[in-house]
């Protein structure tokens, strides 16, 4: 999985500066752009933690699907060797002598092994769709905090109240998605 990269912390500085030198020019008017860029600064925290918490799962769907991959290939092993034993007993009945029955016990087990491997690899591969799952919905948290962080810069920027609003908006719909994907 791909890292996700956090532009929202050079975002939130920059905007803290511009908000500071607006609150200085204003003589104490625009006191609302010292909110933005407290709200900005708590959800570049969010943002932080979320991203932190998609990659965790984005690692862990990596390492259940290498275990999984691992089980596979260990069933397909016992499928061979369990087709080999069974060729060389079929080998030995079509020249007239007595199947080995330590062969043909090994090949009953074998695929008695293989029903438990599968089992296994089938539970790897759940373990790393639910990862991938959580991993999606925290990216996409991570994606609304930064677009919140952006917008909050843009109303500094811009002196509009209302922006700064809708920048709070996208936040709480980062902190829905980073919840869903930590409790839910």
């Amino acid at each position: 999985m791909d890292e996700i990269e956090d532009y929202s912390e050079s975002i939130h500085e920059q905007s803290n500066e511009h908000a500071h030198k607006i609150v200085h020019e204003s003589g104490g008017k625009e006191k609302w752009v010292i909110f933005v860029a407290l709200t900005t600064a708590v959800i570049a925290v969010l943002a932080a933690i979320t991203g932190l918490l998609a990659g965790d799962h984005a690692d862990e769907a990596m390492l259940a699907q290498m275990r999984s991959s691992d089980q596979w290939a260990f069933y397909q092993a016992k499928g061979i060797k369990a087709d080999i034993l069974s060729s060389s007993n079929n080998m030995l009945v079509s020249i007239g002598k007595a199947p080995d029955t330590a062969a043909a016990n090994k090949v009953k087990k074998n695929k008695l092994d293989q029903v438990e491997i599968m089992a296994k690899a089938q539970d790897y591969e759940k373990e790393s769709k639910e990862h991938v799952a959580k991993h999606k919905v925290l990216a996409s948290g991570v994606t609304l905090f930064q677009i919140a962080i952006a917008i909050g810069a843009i109303s500094i920027i811009t002196k509009r109240k209302l922006l700064w609003v809708v920048s709070m908006g996208f936040a709480v719909i980062g902190i829905y998605f980073l919840l869903h994907g930590t409790v839910f």
